[in-house]
């Protein structure tokens, strides 16, 4: 009995060395919790800042300026500024055609102050005058005409856009206007001479 017993053990030892090359071995210490790394701060690209719209190649632009309607009656002015880098010389009146909004040209006959149109003071009168622009100074130009329609079977004209030759041979401007010379049918407008800002 003692035998058997011992051999039993023996087995269980034996058995247990045999199961023992199964046996996986002990799990190796888990990780430490990870470090986490906050993320690479991002720069917002800042917007790009609004540019200047280019100078023309006569050295000027043109600007819408603020108007007045009373009556039928219309008044308008238009700056002209010298973006260029030399001085800028204006004398007499501009050359001014209007376009619609097609940019097909619209039939106007363009006076030299307000006569036939207002016997009122309009801001087109004066005496054409020399005035010299240095660059970022300004002149002006007044405008004036009526919105009438006196004849039924003669359609309405509007000016869209503004055709400026500032001075004899110079290039022409273009001015797109926010409001249109709304002529009717009386096919008149009346402008001022340059005058300079005193502003």
């Amino acid at each position: 009995m003692t035998r058997w017993v011992v051999g039993v053990a023996g087995a269980v030892v034996v058995a247990g060395a045999v199961a023992g090359c199964d046996v996986p071995p002990a799990p190796a210490a888990a990780p430490g919790p990870s470090v986490l790394r906050p993320p690479a701060a991002t720069v917002a690209a800042s917007p790009p800042s609004a540019a200047a719209p280019a100078c023309p190649e006569g050295g000027v632009r043109l600007l819408e300026g603020p108007g007045d309607a009373a009556m039928g009656l219309r008044v308008a002015d238009v700056r002209l500024v010298n973006c260029g880098t030399q001085p800028y010389v204006l004398e007499g009146y501009p050359e001014i055609r209007l376009l619609d909004g097609k940019r097909a040209p619209v039939e106007v006959t363009v006076v030299h102050g307000s006569d036939g149109i207002t016997g009122a003071p309009s801001g087109v009168e004066g005496v054409p005058q020399k005035v010299e622009l240095l660059p970022g100074q300004a002149a002006s130009l007044g405008m004036v005409w009526r919105n009438l329609v006196t004849d039924s079977t003669v359609p309405a004209a509007e000016g869209r856009v503004l055709d400026v030759t500032p001075r004899p041979g110079a290039p022409r401007v273009e001015l797109e206007l926010r409001h249109s010379v709304d002529l009717g049918n009386t096919g008149k407008l009346g402008i001022s001479p340059w005058k300079a800002e005193t502003r």
